[in-house]
């Protein structure tokens, strides 16, 4: 007869789930990039079809210095130039042609919209490491036409973008930032969502907007969604308490990380931030 005791038992069960938390987060860690990275396509035809239905729209490329070539637009300013510029960082599951439209509602502004490598028709595989690279270059490349106002650059992020954009801000002289659904760290943010793996050991894209924001003195707008379940009201309030300039807290009653675009305010926000920014004195650049 075997007999088996209890002390057997729980030791066998903690060895069976010490093994599945193992492989659980070896299969994280080896799959990061398709749990923080969603590329959206898309095609030729609808991306002909967004410059010729908007007249104030053109077709903006660049070929990086690995050879990728990202995609996108630029929706020209008003008749006096040069323009006040606003350079948007999307989400991690958004392709930016449906915001063309949408900016049309600040006519007064110009405005980039490129997608991120393998979104659109953006090539390569996106990282951390390249989407701060890329958004570089794209500041780099755009401010330098005579037709932009390098004193009135604001960069807008929205939820992944917003770490993409406070990296730019940290790096390049900007007139004002808008975050949207900001979070201080990707790394807590995935914390909250798998409190039961090692995320600090297993994240390489982490993210570290908090501890960029210091540094940064220029105006905050953050637009925050009550009901976020993805980034937690919380997350964005850290980072705005580490903000090195002047900070604007917005929360938004009755939308969540996927709608808070859809409230009311939302646009009228983002317009006043935008008209205060351009009446503001400009900013004098030096790299």
């Amino acid at each position: 007869m075997i007999s088996v005791s209890l002390r057997d038992v729980i030791l066998s069960v903690l060895g069976v789930a010490a093994l599945l938390a193992a492989g659980l987060s070896l299969l994280v860690y080896f799959t990061q990039e398709r749990l923080i990275f969603f590329p959206q396509g898309l095609d030729e035809h609808t991306a002909l079809g967004i410059q010729q239905s908007y007249p104030r729209v053109e077709a903006f490329e660049l070929v990086t210095e690995d050879g990728v070539r990202l995609r996108g637009w630029l929706l020209d300013g008003p008749a006096r130039r040069p323009w006040p510029l606003v350079i948007y960082f999307g989400g991690n599951g958004e392709e930016l042609s449906w915001l063309v439209p949408e900016f049309t509602r600040v006519p007064d502004w110009a405005t980039l919209l490129v997608n991120y490598r393998g979104y659109g028709l953006s090539q390569g595989q996106p990282s951390e490491t390249m989407l701060y690279r890329d958004a570089l270059a794209l500041y780099d490349r755009v401010t330098r036409r005579p037709d932009v106002d390098t004193g009135r650059v604001i960069v807008i992020g929205r939820s992944l973008g917003t770490g993409v954009a406070t990296y730019v801000a940290s790096q390049r002289p900007v007139a004002g930032v808008v975050l949207i659904s900001p979070y201080d760290s990707l790394v807590h943010v995935a914390r909250e969502a798998y409190p039961f793996l090692p995320v600090n050991l297993l994240l390489r894209h982490r993210f570290e907007s908090a501890a960029r924001a210091p540094s940064v003195h220029a105006p905050l707008l953050a637009l925050v969604a009550a009901r976020d379940d993805i980034v937690r009201p919380e997350r964005s309030r850290q980072l705005v308490q580490a903000w090195g300039g002047p900070t604007q807290l917005q929360v938004l009653d009755g939308v969540d990380h996927n709608t808070i675009h859809s409230h009311s305010d939302y646009w009228r926000l983002l317009g006043a931030f935008l008209a205060e920014r351009a009446r503001a004195p400009s900013i004098v650049p030096s790299r």
